[in-house]
Formats: structure tokens, sequence, C-alpha cells
């Protein structure tokens, strides 16, 4: 297998920025534009860990402000709004903790395992858009600790490549009534920890280059690359869930997913 190209990891981590934000998958992008590019998919996996610390990084540059609130209320040491939020955060990590370190295996077989799963998971992140969209319950003033848990819920469900993390977590914020601005800062602020914490353990472990096809220089171009895009990406995803238009994207996992199903029936 060739080494990734620093031109191939611009491409990824562009790519990897915008769609972590955007409601499109961005697990399963880098499976469609991996494939493209011959890559396996345990390099397509590897690579995904660097850009979404990237991503991640460029989440905390978007939401510093809500962040520094956050942890200047968690060190009052007093059960405020500021600590219960972090607790609710806490608690919606819990899923994705115990798929991560029960269930790793087996997801990383799902990253290598071709498009065919990419596309309907596609069409499934496209129906929940859609579903969100129509559905309108009550809204609440906040989000519970039973809300916090259900959208951790959906986030482990969403490590699936082309079930959009932010597009699952989101659309089930909606349904469960959660105002727009609310479910969308705390669906970035959930994913902060688990992401980092991979991602450190496994540069810990060496995994990010050892033996996987990726250079040093091109994972540099690749981090910087999704840094940048997520940053623009973030900031725009904010305003675009605030203004309901998130249904634009159904159509677009639609589109995707019937030609990603097709190609990978006919090739």
């Amino acid at each position: 297998m060739e080494e990734i190209t620093w031109l191939q990891a611009l491409i990824l981590g562009i790519i990897q920025g915008f769609t972590e934000y955007l409601p499109i998958s961005s697990s399963g992008h880098l499976t469609i534009f991996g494939t493209l590019f011959g890559l396996s998919g345990e390099e397509n996996l590897s690579f995904a860990i660097a850009v979404h610390a990237a991503t991640v990084l460029s989440t905390i540059v978007v939401l510093w402000k809500d962040i520094w609130k956050i942890l200047t209320g968690i060190f009052k040491f007093r059960w405020n709004e500021e600590t219960q939020y972090f607790a609710k955060i806490i608690l919606s990590m819990i899923p994705v903790g115990l798929v991560g370190v029960f269930l790793k295996k087996d997801i990383e077989k799902v990253f290598g395992s071709g498009l065919f799963i990419v596309g309907c998971m596609l069409l499934l992140t496209a129906a929940l858009l859609f579903f969100s969209y129509y559905y309108r319950p009550k809204q609440k003033e906040n989000i519970s600790f039973k809300d916090a848990f259900i959208i951790g819920i959906s986030q482990a469900i969403a490590v699936l490549p082309g079930l959009s993390r932010s597009g699952t977590t989101i659309s089930t914020g909606l349904s469960l009534g959660i105002k727009k601005e609310d479910i969308a800062k705390f669906s970035f602020l959930m994913v902060l920890i688990p992401i980092l914490g991979e991602a450190l353990l496994d540069l810990m472990k060496g995994d990010f280059t050892s033996g996987t096809g990726i250079s040093g220089f091109s994972l540099l171009i690749g981090f910087i690359a999704a840094f940048i895009s997520g940053t623009i990406a973030c900031k725009w995803m904010l305003n675009l869930v605030k203004k309901g238009k998130l249904i634009y994207f159904a159509y677009y996992c639609v589109a995707v997913g019937l030609i990603v199903i097709i190609y990978s029936l006919i090739k």
C-alpha cells in the first residue's frame, strides 16, 4: 500500500473539517474518498483519528466562551448550572465510551467493510434529518439528564461510517424538544473529551504513523487542513441549526447514499 501523499492528506483534512460539523458524516466521506485514493480501512481509521482531533480543537476555538464559562462554574465547587451542564456532558459520553472499550475491534472492521454500509448509513442519516425537520415536539427550557443520556446513545450508534454524528445527535435532540441553539452547542461539546482521549491514547501507543502508510508531514498537513476547515464549518453549522435549514443536507445524504450504494454493487 502506497503512502498517503500530502495532497491526499490535504484533501481528506478539508473533507473531515467540513463534514465533521455538517450532518453528512465525516467518517462516511473519509471512507468514500479513502477508497477512491486506494487506502485501506486501517490507514483510513488512523488518519481519521488525527483529523478528528484537529476538528475538536476547532470546536474549542469557536466555543471557547462557553467552555470557559463551564470551567469557571465547575471550579466554584457548587452544584450550579455550569456544574450540572458538565455532568450532563459526562453522562452523554458513557455510551460511546462503552462502545469504544468493548466494540472497538468490531468498529474497525466496519470501517474497512466497503462502501455499501456507508451508503446505507447515509440514507439513515437522511431519514433522521427528515424526521427531526417535520416532527414538532413541545420545546424544553433545558437539557435534562435523561435527554443527555439518550443523545449519548445516539452518538454511540453514530460511530458507524456514513451515520453522521452531528446529524444523529442534533436530530435526536430536536426530536426530544431541545431548542436548536442548545442542542447544536451540546452536540459539539459532548464529543470533545472522547475524541481527544482516543487520539491521546493512540498517540501514546504510537498508532498514528506506525505501519499505516502515513508520514508525519502528511499527518501535519491533514491536521492543519482539518482545523481550518473545521473552524469555518463549526461557525456555519451553528447558524444553520438556528435557522432550521438542515433539511437540505437530508437531500444531499439521499443523493450521495444512493450513488455510493449503486457504485458498490456494480463495481
